[in-house]
């Protein structure tokens, strides 16, 4: 197997939600133009199946020329706009199977100062989000749509993750009104982290930020 395989097969290997699961503790990083360099890890993510899930993009096989990065290899980026918030979601399974993973929060570590600039934010609303996330790398376009997450300037390092102290699932957020699907419980989260979206205050562990170490 050479390099690029092994690294496409880190989102093939499993079910899509195994992915999404394995996805946590790992690092979203971007290189803006200006070489500037954004990272965070990740600590939200939702699975999405593709032709079954009526909550997914491709339901029933729907392919256009928005959703086709999601029929693209393993690894493939798929960014697409909701009311003008841009959101991050990875292809997984083999080409011409439309499943992925939405990014839907992370912790940031790297390029903080500038990310609150970008989002006029400060605080863990700076990225609890899909849209935050993207706003706050400074990501305002389709300019990456198609590119493997393998390599900059938009990428995953899942190298060296970060590990949860526990996984919760939990069911998707925003597509309550999308069939049979929507209470499926596709989100996954690192318990306790600040920076997941719509955590309760009594639920946050400030001491460990929900990992352990």
């Amino acid at each position: 197997m050479d390099i690029k395989s092994a690294e496409m097969a880190f989102f093939r290997e499993g079910t899509t939600d195994q992915i999404a699961q394995k996805l946590l503790g790992t690092t979203l990083n971007y290189r803006n133009p200006d070489g500037q360099l954004f990272s965070g890890l990740i600590v939200e993510t939702e699975a999405y199946l593709g032709e079954l899930d009526s909550a997914a993009h491709a339901f029933k096989g729907r392919h256009t020329a928005a959703n086709d990065p999601l029929y693209g290899p393993a690894g493939t980026i798929y960014i697409y706009s909701i009311y003008g918030h841009y959101l991050f979601d990875v292809a997984t399974q083999e080409a011409g199977v439309p499943q992925g993973v939405l990014i839907r929060a992370i912790q940031p570590t790297v390029g903080i100062e500038q990310m609150q600039i970008n989002r006029h934010q400060t605080g863990y609303n700076l990225t609890n989000g899909p849209g935050k996330v993207m706003a706050a790398f400074g990501i305002h376009d389709l300019n990456l749509n198609g590119r493997l997450a393998q390599q900059p300037p938009l990428w995953i390092d899942y190298s060296h993750p970060k590990q949860p102290q526990a996984i919760i699932a939990s069911a998707r957020i925003g597509v309550e009104n999308q069939g049979d699907w929507a209470s499926k419980p596709y989100r996954f989260l690192v318990g306790g982290n600040p920076y997941v979206s719509k955590i309760r205050k009594r639920e946050v562990d400030l001491i460990n930020l929900g990992w352990q170490d």
